[in-house]
């Protein structure tokens, strides 16, 4: 007879942590080191600091290079990496629209530990280089190869006049999709800097007789044109925006005067600025304080004429202020998400007149977002970075916000509590944020947002009493709960799920 099952079903209801595991993350990461990839993982460890939580949940860190590189004319992305990831990031080029293919080098046990799965990745970058059609061909290991320590480093730097970026994307060594864009754009800003460097480059189709600030960080496509057309009395231009739309835009932003880190946590990219001998500026033109600020830090960094910097100063924040006045935010507004630009939301909330007491970000605190910190936290905002979505689900709880701002997650569960919520990537990102433009911007989705309780309320009253969790649904006798079970089985599934992760090591 079949020996029954002997798991501790005691008074400790959680299940005992994994240990181990061939796919854990401490597993992958030290066979990465031991397969000669500790410098890449030390240098990302450097960039992309952890703390006070290991890896927010998001997305594949992945799906935010391979966004970089699709958005890119004349380029090509190749993944190599299990098939389940390759097919799962495949998803951002329909997202998106990209309308390109992306390469797959797939691989088998036999493949990944001979080394031919490297042959393979060289063969495919060699068919593919084709100048006709390329300009540049981005390689990216995912977790499996980078583990195993395929080497993209030894593959050609140009093949037929395409350039050859190699990139190792582990989930094991970048917390988050939004640093993985910075991972590409660095590599990037490198190859192009060390081509300026060996001699002439072509020039870009389009470029500025004026001096430049490159601005960092994705953002929505006004908000440069505005940028822009603060710099003009300044004397200045807005120089490319990094991420760039092609390659040949790589070498004006490293052209230009000054690099506005919009988004600060693009610390590769900063890097190669800094290396290039341009000067860095953190936070951007948002709201009255934060225009006022950042052009005060333009003009000390380019020495800019005093009363030149004023002029603009009092133009913007008067444009600013009317702006905000005729569009005002009453209400409590909890504000997370994984974009890094959730401080900047933040102010231009509470400029507009919102409360706004907390703020989570899944990126990584750096001294380049330190003025909007300092500015939040003045005013009694708790700012969280490297935010888990306990964290942003706790504000939620804590602070009962007339709307919640955030990710899936936590708009799903501030839905739940009949608060009303938006998700923060397509409905707050997607609209202008800098200067006059972006001032206002908001007030509109927010405040119809807001608007939207009483119907909140009603669907609540409506479905009271129909259940949650285990008694979800309609029931003749109420479902009784069994942690013990839940607990037993739980047990069972990790073991059967490291049995399998075992097999072949």
């Amino acid at each position: 007879m079949r020996a029954p099952d002997r798991i501790d079903l005691g008074q400790n209801d959680q299940a005992a942590p994994a240990e181990g595991g061939c796919a854990s993350k401490d597993t992958m990461r030290d066979a990465a080191r031991q397969a000669g990839k500790s410098d890449i993982l030390d240098q990302y460890a450097a960039d992309y600091p952890v703390g006070p939580h290991d890896q927010p949940q998001s997305m594949c860190p992945a799906f935010g290079s391979l966004r970089v590189g699709l958005r890119m004319r004349r380029t090509a992305t190749v993944l190599s990496g299990s098939a389940c990831c390759v097919y799962g990031l495949t998803f951002t080029s329909h997202f998106y629209g990209a309308r390109r293919t992306v390469g797959y080098v797939p691989f088998s046990s036999e493949t990944l530990v001979t080394g031919k799965l490297f042959e393979d990745i060289k063969e495919a970058v060699e068919g593919l280089a084709d100048p006709e059609h390329y300009d540049a061909i981005v390689v990216t290991n995912l977790c499996v190869p980078t583990a195993s320590g395929v080497p993209l480093r030894l593959l050609k730097k140009q093949i037929n006049g395409v350039r050859i970026i190699g990139i190792d994307v582990p989930g094991f060594g970048i917390p988050t999709h939004a640093e993985a864009k910075d991972v590409l754009a660095g590599a990037m800003l490198q190859y192009a800097r060390e081509e300026v460097a060996a001699g002439p480059v072509a020039a870009p189709k389009e470029r500025s007789d004026k001096p430049t600030v490159a601005l960092l960080g994705e953002m929505f496509p006004a908000d440069p044109v505005v940028i822009g057309q603060m710099l003009e009395p300044l004397g200045l231009a807005a120089g490319p925006v990094v991420p760039t739309r092609e390659w040949r835009e790589l070498y004006a932003a490293l052209d230009c005067s000054v690099a506005a880190a919009i988004h600060p946590f693009y610390t590769a990219s900063i890097r190669e600025f800094e290396a290039a001998g341009r000067p860095v500026i953190g936070s951007a033109p948002v709201g009255a304080d934060g225009t006022a600020a950042w052009l005060d830090a333009l003009g000390d960094t380019l020495g800019l004429p005093a009363e030149k910097v004023a002029g603009v100063k009092n133009a913007m924040i008067g444009a600013i202020k009317g702006a905000l006045a005729g569009s005002p935010i009453n209400g409590r507004v909890t504000v997370s998400g994984y974009e890094g630009s959730e401080l900047l939301v933040a102010r231009l909330l509470i400029e507009s007149g919102a409360d706004v007491p907390y703020v989570g970000s899944a990126c990584p605190r750096t001294k380049w977002s330190d003025a909007d910190r300092e500015w939040l936290e003045a005013r009694g905002v708790k700012v969280n970075f490297r935010a888990s979505l306990e964290d942003d689900i706790a504000a939620v709880e804590e602070f009962r916000p007339d709307l919640a701002v955030g990710t899936t997650p936590v708009v799903q569960h501030a839905k739940a509590k009949a608060i009303p919520s938006l998700y923060f990537t397509n409905l707050i990102s997607a609209r202008p944020l800098m200067g006059p433009a972006g001032a206002g911007s908001l007030a509109t989705v927010i405040n119809a947002a807001m608007g939207n309780k009483a119907r909140f309320d009603a669907m609540r009253d409506f479905f009271e009493g129909v259940g949650t969790e285990h008694a979800a649904g309609v029931w003749e006798d109420m479902p009784v709960d069994r942690p013990k079970f839940r607990k037993k089985y739980a047990a069972l599934n990790e073991a059967a799920r490291k049995a399998s992760e075992a097999v072949g090591t």
